[in-house]
């Protein structure tokens, strides 16, 4: 399981708009929900600074600032960008949607419930490195 940053982005405008003291901030979320409240205990931020609108919004996390972004790095979250982010949003509100449980897409996860989605482009990709190199499919 992995705690994850994606990068600082300026949101001046709603800051003003919401009368918010920071203009600049990131999103901090992981793959658990209880993962991302321990390591959000450690960086020292309130529970209730934490985003969910409800028990089946997926977009959960928290927003940090700055320094709050470079200590979590310290301690040891995944730097990603917002595509990453976004990616692991779907992923999250596509796994909801079938009732799987939530978790890294890697091999070892035994959790991991591979999506219709997921198996075309593997075999996609499989298709893709067969056709570039067709002496490497054989190992």
């Amino acid at each position: 399981m992995a705690v994850y940053v994606d990068e600082i982005r300026d949101y001046t405008w709603l800051a003003r708009a919401r009368g918010l003291r920071h203009t600049h901030w990131c999103h901090l979320t992981a793959d658990g929900v209880d993962e991302l409240h321990a390591f959000a205990d450690r960086l020292g931020l309130r529970r209730t600074w934490f985003q969910r609108k409800g028990p089946r919004d997926y977009r959960w996390h928290y927003d940090i600032t700055p320094p709050k972004r470079a200590q979590a790095v310290k301690l040891g979250a995944v730097e990603v960008d917002r595509r990453f982010m976004g990616q692991l949003m779907t992923r999250r509100r596509e796994e909801e949607r079938d009732g799987a449980e939530v978790g890294p897409r890697c091999g070892n996860n035994p959790n991991t419930q591979l999506t219709d989605g997921d198996r075309e482009a593997i075999a996609e990709f499989r298709a893709y490195l067969a056709a570039r190199n067709p002496e490497e499919t054989d190992r």
